[in-house]
């Protein structure tokens, strides 16, 4: 693929340069490796073929879904925004629909319309495209940075993530029903804080129900803040619709449930690293019409709000 570029002139083996750091387990439920292999592998996702101006190609992973993974294609889709942004210019929010199910054995092209390029703010919009049809569409604003009046609610109290259980031992006594990620590679350190939904399935609904996980890159990352900020719109994907099974006391796994995202947006309030512990905490206020809304916060260790996350998405019993 080609060397990433424009952005302050990065180049590909610039952000491969991950070093390991070893969370105790080398390898997850179904042998796949964890660590800085597994994680070269996503940031080599994220490092996008430019085809030319404005047009770049993205692929997916060889262990994948029978769909390509929302998160991916929405870290893929603000990649491609950012290649064509000035450095000095940080993504604060993108707004995202997903329109069809992509193929992961067919590349996908990120289609960039250069909308508008202000004093302050520099707003890109982004069509992926499979088989000439547009699977997902997203808008992204970018901002200089300025100060301002600054507040944020209070991180929620939680026990550290050391003193949790890992992923694997979390999902160990279910390995013949649930993958550490399903077909989803393990890229994090995953660490949950309230049950997940195959053990809280087990409860009763409970209205208000918190899906909180601490999540960090399983190696060191290059210091590439739109690179984090692309790691983050992966990992928002990955469990936001939790809340909506965990508020029903469901199991996709285990009540054959059918999920899909349907639209999604972000707003990155402070700057972040990925491969530094991060808490996600997500809520659902509402279900209805077979679709569910899950809305979740990222926080930093020391307390700091990072990001908010709100999407929809399908959700129908078999």
């Amino acid at each position: 693929m080609n060397d990433i570029a424009p952005r302050g002139q990065r180049t590909s083996a610039d952000l491969r340069n991950t070093t390991g750091r070893s969370s105790g387990d080398t390898v997850d439920l179904d042998g796949d490796p964890l660590g800085p292999t597994a994680v070269d592998g996503l940031v080599g996702l994220l490092d996008l073929e430019q085809l030319e101006d404005n047009l770049y190609r993205g692929v997916s992973p060889a262990a994948s879904p029978v769909r390509v993974f929302g998160g991916q294609v929405a870290a893929q889709a603000l990649i491609a925004a950012g290649r064509t942004v000035p450095g000095e210019r940080r993504v604060h929010s993108l707004h995202a629909y997903f329109l069809r199910a992509g193929n992961p054995r067919n590349p996908i092209v990120y289609q960039v319309d250069r909308a508008r390029d202000g004093s302050s703010f520099t707003t890109r919009r982004v069509v992926a495209i499979q088989h000439g049809q547009p699977i997902f569409a997203m808008s992204a604003s970018f901002q200089v940075d300025e100060p301002g009046v600054d507040h944020a609610d209070p991180m929620p109290a939680v026990p550290p993530p050391e003193s949790l259980p890992t992923y694997a031992e979390r999902a160990a006594p279910i390995g013949d029903r649930i993958s550490a990620w399903g077909p989803i590679p393990p890229l994090f350190d995953i660490r949950y804080v309230d049950d997940p939904p195959w053990q809280s399935r087990l409860t009763e609904p409970e209205s208000g129900a918190h899906n909180r996980v601490w999540f960090r890159a399983d190696a060191v990352l290059p210091d590439d803040d739109l690179l984090h900020v692309c790691i983050l719109a992966y990992l928002s994907d990955l469990t936001l619709f939790f809340s909506v099974l965990a508020t029903q006391a469901l199991s996709a796994q285990f009540e054959g449930m059918q999920m899909a995202s349907l639209d999604h947006a972000m707003w990155f309030h402070r700057p972040f690293r990925t491969d530094e512990w991060v808490l996600y905490d997500m809520t659902s206020p509402s279900a209805s019409g077979a679709r569910g809304l899950g809305v979740g916060h990222f926080y930093a260790q020391d307390g700091r709000m990072l990001a908010t996350v709100v999407q929809e998405g399908l959700l129908r019993r078999r």
